[in-house]
């Protein structure tokens, strides 16, 4: 019962101090105020080292937002680890996690910032390896290494403003001189490794092995979207400089993803591969120079991306943790409520006329056409789009279409709790988009450009449908392209082979050439010379005394006949 209360009592907290935040950013939204507290706690060389929070309307509503889907994947875990031992130390690990990304948030300032910064990365590291297995460890290792190149470039970046005089970033983004050029390499280095760009995007699916409710908190407003909110805040400083190799690169995480997604069966995999595309599709926005636009969709995607988590949870939950989509199917007979919002937020993704993803995707995709690159980003922009609804498509008709392939004797059922917060999620699915796009743009968003290009992103998500299905067909005896094409299909669906590279490739080298060094010279003649070497010339010395001590009368006799005979010869 005490751990029911903890659970539960966390939930109502973060709630309660989400609604706050979200009215705190009505109040500075309407009155443009921009409140921030600063703490100095140690000033050495006329470096001032202070503890800084800034309270805008962009923070308090980012906050609000993540603290309404912590409260309710809070309420969500207390039925989804009911039968977990160590249940309370999720609780904590989780609360930890929602701490150091609300510090990451408020925090203006680049020591502060990675209090927040490290917190996510360590206790990510902690979740992903809840369940104590040997694939679970392997993937928190490559989460937190992956993320340790981002912390040290945050790091770096806080060596490198100690020529500025301070680590408030407000203050230097409007500052162009020859030296920023490697503040900004950093910052986009510190954003790419947490919000899982190419080449450093193989710890993502990797994270899928922490608990779901986790996945629902880490994939839709916490840790990947860090980096992201951490660019959109230097936005000013990025656009001082040439963003066009960054974009590209950010394009094809989002076409690289979208592809994977499309090959993948195991179902957590594929909604993480779904994240990596939006986020592709966020830092396009961003270096395309529309920072406000990046934070809209940041926001929308955060609540039908953690919906589709919690949805995906109580389906592996039924289906005795069984991940794999082709051993599912007429799922809506037996989980009704779930399935509805599985589809809800299947259909936001996607883009859905009216549902809160529509309202930020067709933006960016109009906002892009207009700004003026290239046939291949407009291609490869639309493409990705087209591929999220395919991949959508597909995992809603191995859930629902297919006939049932589930084991039999399960136990469906859907818990209160659970179906609670899937609901008020759904609300907010829907809602979300149309209330932040009337509240964070000044005047209504008003494009006007030709029919076709108009009608584009309707006929990519037609184009899109049509494939998901032609690629979800897949039975016995089918002709089927997955077979044909095996070397193809085993390229795109294991992400371009970007896990082995990062995994394999880099170490077995590295670790083959590193044994080589230990057998030679930590364990071969270093350990001869540099450790032993005294240790004998010790060994010696005492056993020389120690014959002093055993022989001593014969030792006297014989130092003083070779005493008197040296004086009889000198």
């Amino acid at each position: 019962m005490k751990n029911v209360s903890f659970y539960m009592l966390s939930s109502f907290f973060l709630f309660f101090f989400g609604f706050l935040m979200i009215l705190f950013g009505f109040y500075f939204l309407y009155n443009d105020l921009v409140y921030m507290l600063d703490w100095e706690f140690l000033s050495l060389n006329s470096m001032l080292m202070t503890l800084t929070l800034i309270f805008d309307w962009m923070s308090m509503f980012f906050c609000g937002c993540v603290f309404f889907i912590s409260s309710m994947v809070v309420m969500y875990s207390h039925t989804y680890m009911i039968s977990d031992v160590y249940k309370i130390r999720f609780l904590y690990l989780v609360l930890m996690f929602i701490f150091s990304m609300f510090m990451l948030i408020i925090s203006p300032n680049m020591i502060s910032i990675l209090i927040g910064w490290d917190g996510l990365g360590l206790v990510s590291y902690c979740l992903v390896i809840y369940f104590q297995n040997y694939k679970s460890h392997s993937a928190g290792m490559l989460t937190i290494l992956t993320n340790r190149i981002g912390d040290v470039a945050i790091l770096l970046s806080i060596a490198w403003m100690m020529n500025y005089g301070s680590w408030h970033y407000f203050y230097y983004l409007g500052i162009y001189e020859s030296w920023g050029v490697y503040l900004f390499v950093l910052l986009v280095l510190a954003g790419f490794t947490k919000s899982a760009q190419i080449p450093f995007s193989s710890w993502l699916p990797a994270a899928m092995a922490a608990p779901t409710p986790v996945s629902a908190l880490v994939h839709s407003s916490t840790l990947v979207t860090a980096g992201v909110y951490l660019l959109i805040r230097f936005s000013d400083l990025l656009y001082m400089y040439n963003c066009t190799f960054f974009l590209i690169i950010s394009l094809m995480t989002m076409f690289m993803s979208g592809l994977g997604a499309n090959f993948e069966f195991d179902l957590k995999k594929i909604i993480a591969l779904s994240t990596l595309s939006q986020l592709g599709l966020m830092m396009t926005i961003l270096f395309l120079g529309f920072p406000y636009l990046s934070y809209f969709h940041l926001l929308t995607h955060a609540f039908f991306k953690a919906l589709l988590f919690l949805c995906a949870g109580l389906i592996i939950h039924v289906m005795n943790d069984t991940q794999d989509i082709r051993f599912m199917g007429g799922l809506s007979y037996q989980l009704p409520v779930t399935i509805t919002c599985f589809c809800i937020s299947n259909l936001s993704l996607c883009g859905f006329p009216y549902l809160s993803g529509f309202y930020s995707k067709d933006l960016i995709l109009e906002v892009m056409s207009f700004s003026g690159h290239n046939l291949f980003v407009y291609l490869i922009m639309y493409f990705s789009v087209g591929l999220t609804v395919s991949y959508s498509i597909r995992l809603i008709y191995y859930s629902m279409i297919v006939g049932t392939n589930s084991y039999c004797c399960q136990s469906y059922f859907e818990d209160s709790f659970m179906n609670f917060s899937m609901i008020f999620l759904v609300i907010l699915s829907i809602l979300s988009g149309s209330v932040i796009s009337w509240l964070i743009f000044i005047t209504p968003v008003f494009l006007m450009i030709p029919v076709i290009m108009k009608i584009m992103s309707f006929f990519v998500i037609a184009a899109g449908l049509v494939v998901g299905y032609e690629l979800s067909v897949f039975y016995y005896g089918i002709n089927s392209y997955y077979y044909n094409n095996y070397l193809l299909s085993s390229f795109f669906g294991s992400m371009w082979f970007m896990p082995s590279l990062s995994t394999f490739f880099l170490t077995s080298k590295s670790l083959n050439y590193s044994f080589v060094i230990n057998k030679n010279l930590e364990v071969g003649w270093g350990e001869l010379i540099f450790s032993k070497l005294s240790f004998i010339y010790l060994v010696i010395l005492s056993k020389l005394s120690q014959l002093y001590y055993y022989n001593n009368l014969k030792i006297y006799m014989v130092s003083f006949f070779l005493f008197i005979f040296m004086f009889i010869m000198y």
